[in-house]
């Protein structure tokens, strides 16, 4: 078992198809980038960190840096997600975006945007 798997399987089961969800979104279209542990959380890497996210309480969090929440954050108002900078909120009763997880993953590869 890798350390991501790790991860998740260490969390309230009730979120676990959640965080999968977020993984296999980023996997998704990061298939190159190192999957591992930093910060003590998911992280996708190819020179420099792209993206990460983590369990918390109510919601997953998704770590992409400010500069992609700011080129986003009109989507994320769209979908009704809660943001600051350099994070993004999602409830575990709101359906997982992952499109928009996709997309965030994307930019911040081709920008060379640090996460």
């Amino acid at each position: 078992m890798n350390p991501v798997d790790e991860y998740i399987a260490s969390q309230d089961p009730t979120v676990q198809e959640a965080l999968h969800t977020v993984r296999n979104a980023i996997r998704s279209v990061l298939p190159e980038a190192e999957e591992k542990i930093s910060w003590g959380m998911p992280t996708w890497r190819m020179k420099h960190n792209i993206i990460h996210f983590a369990a918390a309480k109510k919601h997953i969090g998704i770590y992409p840096g400010p500069e992609a929440v700011e080129h986003f954050k009109d989507l994320l108002d769209e979908k009704g997600l809660s943001y600051d900078k350099g994070t993004i909120r999602i409830p575990y009763t709101a359906e997982i975006p992952s499109d928009l997880i996709r997309q965030i993953a994307v930019w911040n590869l081709e920008s060379g945007n640090h996460a």
